[in-house]
């Protein structure tokens, strides 16, 4: 049970959060830029170099603090096949270091290419008399508007999934809000992740399916933990975009489970706060790391 891994290493660290690697070339310090494009040139292969040097540095510093890294992919794709590449070994070194990988692609479509994505990201693809893994995540988010055809194809791996639900962004509410049968439409979305799951609940209690729900609702946090006691949650929106400790607080069960906070820009660029040496970006990731476990800690114990 991939979900059961992800609770057993939350569980092992006590720390139930994860590192959200979407990295832009203004956020990495200037001297790893000027050294990839030094000898890559100022490119696609130059950027994706820098990035993955300072996914990696992150990475080191992070491995024996945080569970989980989230790469996101479209911050990778942008810089054409060469970032793609830079996804994949990303994906590749957080694994080697122990670290759970979700991988933030909000896929979905349907019938054989909702099939495809799942391949791509979660299992293998048939190859001749081979069946090789592509980018082998351990989960991946998934974009579940579309409806059951374009998730099911995911759930045939093993793996976990995370379903975009009530998602943490300002505008959210203009679809996922409107009143429909007597319930907003992000609650009918929660009654699907929970019946989607039903045939993989481990032996934490929670299934295969997990939930996007933003901690910039932290009502809603509290009201779709209540409607999905099965369904494990990925929340974002704490740190740069405004949520604090006290916002996540009812994401967690009575057991103080149920959750995983993710974080990005205010661990990769905690650097810029700290007041040390760009050189030392990845200490102060890892100190920021260390005040959000322990912020954390306080409110769900």
């Amino acid at each position: 049970m991939s979900m059961d891994k992800l609770i057993e290493r939350i569980n092992e660290m006590e720390n139930p959060t994860v590192a959200g690697l979407d990295p832009k070339l203004s956020y990495i310090p200037g001297f790893i830029t000027e050294e990839a494009f030094k000898t890559y040139g100022e490119n696609f292969c130059g950027a994706a170099h820098a990035i993955l040097r300072f996914n990696k540095c992150l990475i080191d510093e992070l491995c024996g603090i945080i569970p989980a890294v989230k790469p996101q992919s479209a911050y990778y794709e942008m810089y054409g096949w060469e970032g793609v590449k830079a996804f994949f070994d990303t994906i590749q070194y957080a694994k080697q270091k122990g670290m759970y990988v979700i991988a933030d692609v909000k896929r979905n479509d349907i019938g054989s290419t909702a099939e495809a994505y799942a391949r791509a990201y979660l299992g293998t693809t048939p190859v001749g008399s081979t069946q090789p893994e592509a980018f082998n995540a351990d989960a991946a988010t998934v974009n579940g508007y579309l409806g059951s055809d374009g998730v099911l194809p995911f759930l045939e791996w093993n793996k976990a999934i995370f379903v975009l639900v009530k998602t943490s962004n300002p505008s959210s509410g203009e679809i996922q809000d409107i009143n429909a049968q007597n319930a907003a439409i992000y609650r009918h979305m929660a009654g699907l992740v929970e019946k989607w799951g039903k045939g993989s609940i481990g032996k934490y209690g929670y299934s295969n399916v997990g939930a996007v729900v933003g901690a910039t609702y932290p009502k809603q946090l509290s009201e779709l933990r209540e409607q999905m006691p099965h369904t494990f949650f990925l929340v974002p929106g704490y740190g740069a975009q405004g949520a604090g400790a006290d916002d996540i607080v009812g994401a967690f069960d009575k057991k103080g489970s149920g959750a995983i906070i993710n974080a990005s820009r205010s661990l990769m660029c905690a650097y810029r706060k700290s007041g040390g040496s760009q050189e030392d970006f990845a200490k102060a990731a890892k100190a920021e790391a260390e005040r959000m476990r322990d912020e954390i800690r306080r409110v769900i114990r």
